[in-house]
């Protein structure tokens, strides 16, 4: 028996033996998840040292490169997709980043697919304030908890896999796009259109700091109202004018009751302007709404609720438009993500480790959701590396002891997936 098996506590003994495990073979993974370890943290800090902003084309090709590259060293077919089909949002730039897309092809049957991004929040210059660093277990760097930390272990999860020779799977399908941070316009329809068919999609936003597996998460959109009026002089000839500001109070006031927290539904008026000069009759008013819900079908009925209120005017000869935009629908759980989840929980006690999996949504939204749209297979989200001070000018880290088990994690549940253990 090995030396790490005869380490093991006896309450991991018992877990493999009651699973009817083979303790050899998966101590193999374990022991090859820590020599994975310094190579890991080698990717991190190449990929840190690219600035791949999401308007950064030419650090984001930069990234892209690279990636693929060490996919390809690991026998993937791979190819970098420029998004072609885009979803046209609010604050989308004319061209966004590229997709990194691999394929493996194993032997056996299930579709497996992993999915991470590659570009970060930062603008182009920022990198000296988050080089690349370790103290004690943290590792720091611009962009290294979202979401570097998931291009690497999923690079190395293949590794690891490469060097078992383990092949039971059909296909284990990488994506990883370089505009997550906008809304993935141009990436959703290719992650939605690649997960249809899959078993399972295992997304690597970082773990937070729990280590949590995150089955459903928030969908976010957005309203833009816009009223046409027509200005006069607000104090000589105010009735020949058509206040667009009155009309957008009328219309806000309207909308309030669209909004129904009780069941994860929330519409609130954040933005608003109208009005050039004090002494005119407002030609125009906009606002801007966030939204937020839990199912997809609740989206639906919003946009037709929003489209249905602007009908009804305050000012007849004004015009009111408004426009909704689903910048992330809400992914949500499911009986598939659910045994494929609680399968984690039983490979983390192997390594004497609790496991946590979440099944009501919380924060913001990612690219799961876009996964789960179309997919019967299990989506799970939060399989990256546990992480703090995303978004910071200075402070963002994940902690480097989360390394070994998320790789045995990764690893684990494709074994179990490929091999029929896992149904």
């Amino acid at each position: 028996m090995r030396p790490l098996v005869a380490s093991l506590s006896l309450a991991f003994v018992a877990t493999l033996a009651q699973a009817q495990l083979q303790p050899a073979s998966y101590a193999s993974v374990h022991e090859l998840a820590q020599k994975e370890q310094q190579p890991l943290l080698n990717t991190l800090r190449d990929l840190v040292h690219i600035e791949s902003g999401s308007k950064d084309l030419e650090g984001l090709a930069k990234i892209a490169a690279l990636i693929a590259s060490q996919l390809q060293q690991r026998g993937g077919t791979v190819e970098i997709l420029q998004p072609s089909d885009i979803y046209r949002l609010d604050d989308t730039p004319e061209k966004v980043g590229p997709v990194v897309h691999a394929k493996f092809q194993g032997k056996g049957t299930k579709k497996i697919m992993f999915i991470a991004h590659m570009d970060t929040v930062y603008l182009k210059g920022m990198l000296k304030d988050q080089p690349f660093r370790i103290d004690g277990d943290k590792a720091y760097g611009l962009g290294i908890g979202d979401d570097k930390q998931g291009v690497a272990a999923i690079i190395h999860t293949v590794d690891i896999l490469q060097k078992l020779g383990f092949k039971d799977y059909g296909t284990l399908t990488v994506l990883i796009n370089g505009d997550e941070e906008i809304s993935s316009p141009g990436a959703r329809n290719t992650i939605t259109r690649m997960a249809a068919d899959q078993d399972a999609v295992f997304s690597f936003e970082g773990g937070g700091a729990t280590g949590a597996l995150r089955l459903a998460t928030s969908g976010i959109g957005a309203a833009y109202l816009t009223v046409d009026g027509k200005a006069s002089h607000a104090g000589a000839a105010p009735e020949k004018g058509v206040n667009a500001l009155y009309e957008l109070s009328h219309q806000l006031l309207q909308m309030k009751e669209l909004s129904k927290p009780e069941q994860g539904l929330k519409l609130n008026w954040t933005v608003a302007s109208a009005g050039t000069n004090r002494n005119v009759i407002p030609a125009q008013a906009k606002a801007q709404a966030d939204a937020r819900a839990l199912k997809v079908s609740d989206f639906d009925g919003l946009e037709k609720s929003l489209q249905a209120k602007v009908q009804n005017k305050l000012l007849p000869e004004s015009k009111v438009q408004v426009k909704f935009e689903v910048r992330r629908p809400p992914l949500e759980a499911t009986e598939a993500s659910r045994r494929v989840a609680e399968h984690g929980k039983v490979i983390y006690q192997e390594i004497g480790l609790p496991l946590t999996v979440v099944e009501q949504a919380t924060g913001g939204g990612t690219d799961a959701a876009f996964a789960g749209l179309k997919t019967k297979g299990a989506v799970v989200e939060g399989m990256g590396l546990s992480g703090f001070g995303a978004h910071s000018n200075d402070a963002e880290y994940v902690l480097i002891s989360t390394i070994v088990p998320r790789l045995y994690l990764a690893t684990r549940m494709v074994m179990d997936l490929s091999s029929g253990k896992l149904k």
